[in-house]
């Protein structure tokens, strides 16, 4: 077997579906196998998932194990040459797996490859490409230099911004949103280190990659990530978590350090904790308080494009959520540009652009939404599904919840 495909679930379910249909056309011409771990969802994800996508190996976990753990069980399941570690929250295009397997191929000595990563306003995600964090890098990210100073080859190697993205080039830190990995250099290096339950796993198996030898790979093959539809951040389990793995991390690789190297890097992990927990609870005091207004939910508007045979299901959607929203049936591609060209024309402020699945590729929207960033959100309508799926929200008609 090619490939092996791992996705950890955790109260999803529609993002992963859509990742999945995503998926079933990137690996048409693939032998693969696909498991969907799922970390004690109370969602009905299994039942749902399951229902939906019989081929796939939906597995129910009996409590959340976190990232790292959840992997590791699908991958001491798997059979794949390659092992594939994608998040839930993505949609990837046609011929992306098939470029990435094929360059891992020519390249043996490439121990993991990621790709460009587009957020939901088509702006290219900075974790597509990043760089160790050693004490130095670690200390420019924290302070803010980095972020000062993107493009310097050294303060903002964390993200290196200084790089272009249309070239493929050798990176040091893969994402684990999309982590193609050889089952070799996992033999060679080990599982994910489950000591991480959520954070940083992927930033440690890059390193360990990079210490035996291996070489990891930045592709510059687009796909969509939504970013963080499964996790909390407003809450202290996420901050604790979030910042636990930085130290995690330091402490495993760093430990050998000088103490004056050491106590710095370490102060400014706990500063940064400690400012996100304390701005967290001010923001909860004052809301609580009404020296916060409680936002009014506006509708944003939906263009929506859509093929003749499913404008009905839109319309139902539309109508039973009570949507604001500008229905458009296209048959070439010209036309979503010049309604593109229009929306900008009328200083629409980051409308949703919501494409039929049954009618336009996905590489063409993601090129679509990277040569015009921020000027829109991308969603998708999943007739079969009867749903309409955004970065803030999912939505279905009445007859998709019975």
């Amino acid at each position: 077997m090619k490939l092996s495909v791992v996705i950890v679930n955790y109260n999803v379910k529609y993002y992963v579906e859509q990742c999945l249909k995503s998926l079933q056309r990137s690996l048409a011409t693939v032998d693969a196998e696909v498991f969907v771990m799922d970390n004690h969802s109370r969602d009905g994800s299994v039942e749902y998932l399951s229902s939906r996508f019989p081929w796939v190996k939906v597995v129910r976990l009996n409590h959340n194990l976190g990232f790292a753990k959840a992997n590791n069980k699908a991958i001491t399941m798997s059979h794949g040459e390659y092992v594939l570690l994608l998040n839930p929250d993505t949609v990837v295009s046609e011929t992306l797996i098939p470029t990435v397997l094929s360059f891992m191929d020519a390249h043996p000595h490439v121990g993991a490859s990621g790709v460009w990563m587009m957020d939901a306003s088509g702006e290219n995600a900075k974790e597509s490409r990043r760089g160790v964090p050693t004490p130095m890098t670690s200390f420019y990210k924290l302070s803010g230099l980095c972020s000062l100073f993107p493009h310097h080859p050294r303060i903002g190697k964390y993200y290196m911004c200084a790089h272009p993205w249309d070239q493929a080039e050798q990176i040091e830190i893969v994402s684990g949103a999309f982590c193609l990995l050889r089952r070799k250099a996992l033999e060679d290096v080990g599982l994910l280190d489950e000591d991480f339950f959520m954070y940083g796993e992927d930033i440690d198996l890059s390193y360990r990659i990079l210490k035996a030898g291996w070489e990891n790979w930045y592709l510059p093959c687009k796909m969509l990530h939504y970013k963080g539809e499964s996790t909390e951040k407003s809450s202290f389990r996420y901050v604790h978590v979030f910042y636990e793995a930085m130290l995690i991390f330091y402490r495993k690789h760093y430990r050998h350090f000088n103490i004056l190297v050491n106590i710095p890097v370490q102060t400014a992990i706990y500063v940064k904790a400690f400012h996100a927990l304390v701005s967290m609870q001010l923001h909860k005091m004052r809301k609580s308080m009404g020296f916060v207004s409680k936002s009014v939910r506006r509708d944003p508007l939906y263009v929506v494009f859509a093929s003749v045979s499913s404008q009905s299901v839109c319309q139902n959607i539309i109508s039973f959520n009570g949507l604001n929203a500008d229905l458009h049936v296209v048959s070439k591609w010209d036309e979503v540009m010049n309604i593109v060209a229009e929306m900008s024309r009328r200083h629409l402020s980051q409308p949703f652009m919501v494409f039929d699945t049954t009618l336009f590729a996905y590489h063409e929207v993601f090129d679509l939404i990277n040569n015009h960033p921020g000027q829109c959100l991308v969603g998708w309508l999943d007739p079969e599904a009867q749903l309409i799926i955004t970065s803030k929200d999912v939505f279905s008609s009445e007859s998709a919840h019975k």
